[in-house]
């Protein structure tokens, strides 16, 4: 017997698998700010060394250096910035994925038509993971290691064949 409640369009289906990528941050704010006054101590020291002993132009070179290792952890904090959300429920699979200038992208995909493929390497372990539905080829998991790849793929693998049982009725 069903109830009214049983019928409801608006009813949350459960949940079967949820997880929010974010890519490794080798660094937090607090320690980049170490890491840039320490670099920073040294390389004035190195080049007041210098312009005493008469090389002047190279003070200057030390400041260049700085000013590149600071751009290039500010490129690395900002791609920190990105997202992907990956989500399913016994009747769709929905990958969100945000780029670190905050654009997004959504593929909503039915879980019974999905596969997961995998690219391995022999030596390095799993490389790229794909979800694959209807001609269609999604990147998941891309700036994961290899051992979280495995981990990330044997929990949506696990997900996607609970999809596939469909969902379980007990008293």
């Amino acid at each position: 017997m069903t109830t009214d409640s049983d019928l409801d369009p608006d009813r949350a289906e459960p949940k079967l698998f949820s997880a929010l990528l974010t890519p490794h941050r080798a660094l937090s704010h607090k320690a980049f700010l170490v890491l840039m006054g320490f670099l920073g101590t040294i390389s004035f020291a190195a080049g007041l060394g210098f312009w005493m002993i008469g090389a002047w132009p190279v003070f200057g070179f030390f400041g260049l250096d700085l000013l590149a290792i600071y751009i290039a952890f500010k490129v690395v904090f900002a791609r920190g910035r990105a997202t992907e959300e990956i989500s399913m429920t016994p009747s769709e699979l929905r990958v969100r994925r945000t780029s670190p200038r905050g654009q997004v992208a959504e593929w909503v995909l039915n879980p019974l038509w999905v596969r997961l493929e995998k690219i391995v390497h022999a030596e390095f372990g799993i490389e790229q993971l794909y979800l694959v539905s209807s001609g269609r080829r999604v990147s998941v998991a891309s700036f994961l290691g290899a051992e979280e790849k495995a981990s990330f793929a044997n929990a949506l693998t696990a997900a996607l064949e609970a999809a596939r049982r469909g969902p379980s009725y007990q008293s």
